[in-house]
């Protein structure tokens, strides 16, 4: 096991480092993701490092992709594709401490099934996220789907960003029962179960963002934003609802856990 960590501690800081030095981590960001690649590689093992690096890298290139068309809803996110070590834990925290109970449980399926639903809904969100906006018709709140609102609010649902999610959910299932963790196997229910507890948990992501997520205000642009306590235009954005503390990044990390928690019940029961 020592062994393992240690070489899981050096696989992580060379993704970290190059995904530092391509722009898709900050320092914080860097930081973060080797702490939790090391907890993935190192107690789980090269199966649990080709799911992460799975949402990392389509994750990632999503954000790039297609940058031009959505320069203008950089406003509506609280933050850039350059991600943090709040990004970084709030989408691989729940994964991690998964791999950290497999430690303890090596031969028990539900730590691998949290695993991967967990990634699975953080992927169907980013998918649904990155693609989604990319729909020329505008979203419906997830709460009243006849309310149209302009893309990349939080809350904001639409057939193609669905379609997305679920895409992004199933690539992660199907890596999930190809390659399951040492002395598992896997099959076409496991397959469905973490596909559609990815789908859920992206689907909760919305309704966290459309009901009790922190949306702000900019009194100079007239726009609701994630951003606080500066808009990109300079002016200080003003509390519009939603609870203070419920920042993006852990509505993220609710995403993972929903679906997380909806794989281990159901296999579990």
């Amino acid at each position: 096991m020592t062994n393992q960590l240690l070489y899981g501690f050096l696989l992580a800081l060379l993704i970290a480092f190059l995904a530092y030095r391509a722009h898709s981590l900050n320092v914080s960001g860097a930081i973060a993701a080797t702490v939790t690649g090391t907890i993935i590689f190192g107690v789980g093992g090269w199966q649990w490092a080709v799911l992460l690096l799975t949402f990392f890298i389509t994750s990632s290139a999503l954000s790039r992709a297609f940058k031009k068309q959505k320069t203008k809803l950089e406003e509506k996110y609280s933050k850039g594709h350059e991600r943090d070590a709040g990004q970084v834990f709030g989408n691989g925290g729940v994964a991690a401490l998964f791999a950290l109970m497999h430690g303890f449980y090596p031969d028990a399926l539900w730590p691998w099934l949290g695993f991967a639903a967990a990634l699975a809904a953080v992927n169907a969100d980013t998918w649904a996220t990155e693609i989604g906006v990319l729909n020329p018709r505008p979203p419906r709140m997830i709460t009243d789907l006849r309310k149209a609102v302009e893309k990349g609010t939080s809350g904001g649902v639409s057939i193609v960003g669905t379609l997305a999610a679920l895409a992004g959910s199933a690539i992660i299932a199907t890596l999930a029962v190809i390659f399951p963790a040492e002395n598992l196997t896997l099959n076409t229910g496991h397959w469905l179960l973490i596909t559609f507890a990815g789908l859920a948990g992206s689907l909760f992501d919305s309704l966290l963002g459309a009901t009790v997520q922190a949306i702000y205000y900019c009194p100079k642009d007239q726009k609701e934003t994630e951003r606080h306590p500066l808009h990109l235009c300079g002016t200080e954005t003003v509390h519009l609802r939603g609870w203070k503390w419920l920042t993006n990044d852990w509505v993220n990390f609710g995403c993972g856990a929903m679906g997380a928690v909806l794989a281990v019940v159901v296999v579990l029961l």
